[in-house]
């Protein structure tokens, strides 16, 4: 049944981009009036959502976890930094041997400008993506330290109740959503636009690829489990993140997919996709350390000087932890280095943000992707150290 359900999610999601992208070059403007209202309510509902899930599926993991809970929420925290600024240093590779024998030209004309909303129905969520993640980790924590197995259950309950708020609306409201940002884009032009950038951005996806095959690949080794029993389930997350441009957004579809995976335990994936969901840009890292070197070549002539763009990367890194995951949430969290590191101006930072804006949905498909290698080598790390971490009844705290 889940297997037919998420077989015509694909679909329906590739449909809806098809769909989004053409009404998007023949609608009137009277049309995309009315296309804005459906992408604003559908977003500010998407995005109500998130820090329920988060709180939803954080918390009770972690409370009905056993053993080192602190030091698995180290590992995990240190794990997602390593993997984002090793491919950051993976594109710095790349851009410096790549980037000068490429010529491309920036970005000219103008967006074809939006009409005006016909109103604006605010559903702000109660809490900032960031806030609920740091309320289910202390609640959660809470929760083990006083053993208290009523709380437990009320959280897992809690959880059953977001399981039903993610498939019987977010995963049928997703689709909508995703076909009215595509019919943004293509109305403003930024799909023609892609052109431009074409040879950098094709670059930048085959570096997501290869980034997650190696994270794949590490993980198969580490864990001595066929890592592709992991992503073969990730093509619904992954084709979703390409519509909606967020890692939050695409929560709930990560976790139907990630739950299907017969080598993860539920309870660790349950707690571990939705922290990397928020701490885990690995996508967004590499494309955004190979997008300076771009900007950097086009506008200054050079690419940025080798000692500053490594004290970038270790300090974009602790900012992609802290990112929001949202659309842009990476570039937009580390302006202040672009400027005080880099040396970028304006005009380098518009274009910085302009062309990451052109490839974010690849980017954020990357992440949400490489969440569930990270999650099979967190589930590897508990079973071989912390072997008491999920052992026996999920009830018991003991």
């Amino acid at each position: 049944m889940i297997k037919r359900i998420f077989s015509n999610t694909i679909v329906i999601l590739v449909l809806a981009v098809i769909v989004g992208i053409l009404t998007g070059l023949f609608i009137p403007e009277d049309g995309m009036k009315s296309v804005l209202v459906v992408k604003q309510v559908s977003g500010q509902i998407v995005f109500f959502l998130v820090p329920l899930i988060i709180i939803g599926f954080v918390a009770p993991s972690i409370a009905s976890l056993k053993g080192s809970v602190s030091r698995l929420i180290i590992f995990a925290f240190l794990l997602a930094y390593l993997s984002s600024i090793g491919a950051a240093f993976f594109a710095l590779l790349l851009g410096y041997q790549v980037i000068p024998l490429l010529d491309i030209q920036p970005v000219t004309g103008f967006l074809r400008e939006l009409p005006e909303v016909l109103f604006n129905l605010e559903i702000p969520p109660v809490l900032s993506v960031m806030s609920a993640l740091l309320l289910s980790v202390f609640i959660g924590l809470g929760c083990f330290w006083i053993k208290s197995e009523e709380i437990t259950e009320l959280l897992l309950q809690f959880r059953e109740i977001v399981l039903q708020l993610v498939r019987r609306i977010l995963v049928p409201l997703l689709p909508l959503y995703v076909a009215a940002n595509f019919c943004v884009l293509s109305y403003e032009g930024n799909i023609s636009r892609l052109g431009i950038f074409l040879p950098v951005i094709l670059i930048v996806i085959v570096c997501h690829y290869l980034w997650l095959l190696l994270l794949y690949g590490l993980a198969a080794l580490y864990s001595r489990k066929n890592s592709w029993q992991v992503l073969r389930f990730y093509l619904p997350a992954y084709l979703t993140a390409l519509g909606t441009m967020s890692s939050a957004a695409t929560l709930g579809v990560a976790l139907e997919c990630i739950r299907k995976s017969p080598v993860l335990d539920k309870k660790v994936s349950d707690f571990s996709i939705p922290l990397f969901a928020n701490i885990h840009l690995c996508g967004s890292v590499l494309t955004e350390v190979f997008f300076v070197c771009v900007v950097s070549q086009l506008f200054y002539g050079r690419l940025p000087e080798l000692s500053a763009l490594i004290l970038f990367i270790f300090l974009l890194g602790v900012f992609a932890v802290g990112a929001p995951g949202v659309p842009g949430g990476t570039v937009l969290a580390s302006l202040g280095i672009v400027i005080s590191v880099l040396g970028f101006d304006d005009a380098g930072t518009a274009l910085l943000i302009a062309i990451f804006a052109l490839q974010d949905s690849f980017g954020t498909a990357c992440n949400i992707t490489g969440d569930g290698a990270l999650a099979l080598i967190t589930d590897t790390f508990i079973k071989r150290h912390y072997k008491d971490v999920t052992e026996n009844d999920t009830h018991s705290t003991t």
